[in-house]
């Protein structure tokens, strides 16, 4: 997860310290070099040569996590989980043996920053891209990753890849991501960690007002833009799939439940039931991290039990509507052996 501005707090341990009363703020990536077809940045795409660092606990990493499975990049562009856990020495490989990531070696996500950039100040946060040869870090860029694997790496699509970022339909698409990364990916953190009450209020309101307008939107259309699923698709259902577990009760994010919006709550389970949305999705890593982690905001470190998750598998009527879900493509194939969610995780 990507860092505020105002708290040097790494990843998404952002709830640990006191903002001083000023309004949450999120941090520009600070590696913004780009994987490119013609490797203009200096770094080509090729297979097998990366590695894509997430935590399925953050809602940025998430995104990066359904594109890839969507595109069918799991053989060219290998993926390590982190803990959800963190300490202060950053997102740690604690979940594979002898807490190691099998293919970069390295208990810290930091090591790979540091190879990057030695005495680098900010945050490490997820996602990360890091060259195996090298052990750098190439980029953090959580905003324009998942833009490069739709258009950047097609060479390396699967088979019936959907077309995630069409571009008869990108002006609508980046001003439909645009006020949902303003008040909803983003607003629920601004609400969360707000220290002030004007602050807090500001975010409520704007989150709320963007979520009314989203279910007016979808009300009579299956997906955000055009007939099929697209890249704003996926940035808004990574915030929707936390709403309940964690943004409604420990953000305060309580006007209402994502599951009492008919038309939301519809909208968000037609996207966990297709293939590489909800098959991607940890509820027990979510919930772990974000009550854990954020002390500041839960100094008891208590995670609750609920809610009930079993709703996520009912049914959503939302085919009524139409759409094709994958275009002109294909649903992707079964998730890698090594990638599944453990029964832990899931509904």
């Amino acid at each position: 997860m990507p860092a505020p501005e105002n708290d040097g707090a790494t990843g998404a341990s952002d709830g640990n310290r006191a903002y001083g009363h000023k309004p949450f703020k999120r941090s520009r990536s600070h590696f913004a070099d780009r994987i490119t077809a013609d490797g203009r940045d200096g770094w080509p795409v090729a297979a097998g040569r990366y590695r894509l660092v997430v935590s399925r606990a953050c809602p940025w990493a998430s995104r990066a996590v359904i594109s890839r499975r969507l595109l069918g990049l799991e053989d060219a562009l290998s993926m390590g989980i982190a803990d959800p856990i963190q300490d202060d020495r950053s997102w740690r490989f604690t979940l594979d043996p002898e807490g190691r990531d099998p293919v970069l070696g390295i208990r810290f996500l930091s090591e790979a920053y540091d190879a990057r950039e030695s005495g680098y100040p900010g945050g490490v946060s997820v996602p990360a891209i890091v060259d195996v040869p090298s052990g750098q870090l190439v980029t953090n860029d959580f905003q324009q990753i998942t833009l490069d694997f739709a258009t950047e790496w097609t060479a390396l699509h699967r088979p019936g890849a959907p077309d995630l970022y069409p571009g008869a339909h990108r002006d609508e698409i980046d001003e439909v991501m645009a006020g949902v990364y303003q008040d909803v990916n983003n607003g629920v953190y601004r609400a969360g960690f707000a220290t002030g009450q004007d602050d807090y209020d500001a975010a409520f309101e704007a989150l709320f007002r963007r979520l009314d307008q989203l279910s007016e939107r979808l009300m009579h259309r299956r997906y955000l833009v055009g007939d099929t699923l697209t890249e704003a698709d996926v940035r808004l259902f990574t915030t929707l799939v936390r709403f309940d577990p964690v943004y409604h009760g420990h953000f305060k994010c309580n006007r209402f439940k994502l599951a009492e919006d008919p038309v939301l709550w519809a909208y968000a389970k037609d996207l966990f039931q297709t293939p590489g949305f909800g098959d991607t999705v940890d509820f027990h890593h979510i919930k772990q991290h974000y009550y854990r982690v954020h002390s500041g905001i839960n100094p008891t470190g208590i995670v609750p039990l609920g809610p009930d998750l079993s709703g996520w598998l009912t049914p959503h009527h939302r085919e009524e509507l139409g759409g094709r879900p994958f275009g002109d493509g294909t649903p992707p194939g079964p998730v890698p052996a090594g990638e599944r969610v453990p029964a832990s995780g899931r509904p």
